[in-house]
């Protein structure tokens, strides 16, 4: 069976969600095998086998966490050039998409960015102007390099090897022209990541300003639930526009998504419709969010949203 390569996502020691949905995915086209790279990361491969990754090529080198992204697509291009794979799986983060396009570059290879789905002769579709209209397409020249959305596919667990190769790297001068000086870690609260939370709970205009925003966060506690936003509450700065949810902020894909004053502009929903049950609180009988919603409620959120956060604390 074709070998597929899926460029592994990883933080803090943990493999994040969407290398495990990238493995799900590579599954349709071939064998998948993990590409794993930092200074410090072989620990990681037993983990890939978790969702079918039959080998974990992995290159450790102080200089894949001491540079910018130029030495990953080094090395992402040299793996490719050695195993001659079917595709290669990248998720659709900034850095993702940047190495995919170098090592694509490095490779004599055509590059797709942001599909939400790949069929198993290896056509894409990606969602444009805001999800309204699907796209297929396919690489034709060298091999296909693929990023692919956070979210878009479901993760499943699978059996997998994960045979361990391990990789020397070979990285050029070239690629050590823009170095690290420096990392700041984010301070995190106790509420779960956006991208990859359960249940996320969004609020946007008809909020009416940011000191209302406290309604969506005690929503949200009272369901240890992410908080999202939409782009017309992170433009007007109400919320930090790294919880906007849409087309131009975050993708997400939980288990229950609550909308509150949040019209549904196509630009929102782009992010948000794969979401397995949407439920939507506004005032406006013809906003476009009822159009998606599993379950609606008209009515102002300044009274729903209160006797909701009462209701689900009294029944925890």
């Amino acid at each position: 069976m074709a070998e597929v390569l899926v460029l592994v996502e990883h933080a803090d020691g943990e493999i994040k969600k969407v290398t495990n949905e990238l493995l799900t995915l590579a599954r349709t086209l071939g064998e998948p095998s993990a590409v794993l790279l930092g200074g410090s990361v072989a620990s990681l491969a037993e983990k890939l086998g978790e969702y079918g990754a039959q080998k974990v090529y992995v290159a450790e080198s102080a200089d894949l966490d001491d540079y910018l992204v130029a030495p990953k697509a080094e090395v992402l291009a040299q793996i490719v050039a050695d195993t001659s794979p079917t595709a290669v799986l990248v998720a659709s983060s900034a850095e993702g998409k940047e190495v995919a396009a170098r090592a694509a570059l490095r490779s004599g290879s055509g590059l797709i960015t942001d599909a939400v789905g790949v069929s198993s002769d290896g056509e894409t579709t990606q969602g444009i102007f805001g999800g309204a209209i699907a796209v297929q397409a396919k690489v034709t020249k060298g091999i296909p390099f693929i990023t692919v959305r956070p979210n878009s596919t479901a993760a499943e667990p699978a059996s997998g090897a994960a045979e361990v190769v391990t990789v020397t790297p070979n990285i050029s001068d070239a690629a050590k022209g823009a170095k690290v000086t420096e990392r700041v870690v984010e301070a995190k609260g106790g509420r779960p990541d956006l991208a990859e939370a359960a249940v996320v709970v969004s609020g946007g205009r008809g909020l009416g300003g940011a000191e209302h925003f406290d309604l969506i966060e005690k929503l949200a506690d009272s369901l240890d639930a992410a908080v999202g936003a939409s782009r017309a509450a992170t433009d007007a700065g109400w919320y930090p526009h790294q919880n906007q949810v849409g087309q131009t902020g975050k993708t997400v894909s939980p288990q229950l998504y609550i909308a509150v004053g949040i019209s549904g502009a196509i630009q929102h929903r782009a992010g948000m419709q794969t979401s397995k049950t949407i439920v939507a609180i506004n005032k406006d009988p013809e906003a476009p969010i009822f159009e998606l919603a599993d379950f609606g409620m008209v009515g102002d959120l300044f009274d729903v949203v209160p006797q909701l956060t009462d209701e689900i604390t009294k029944r925890k």
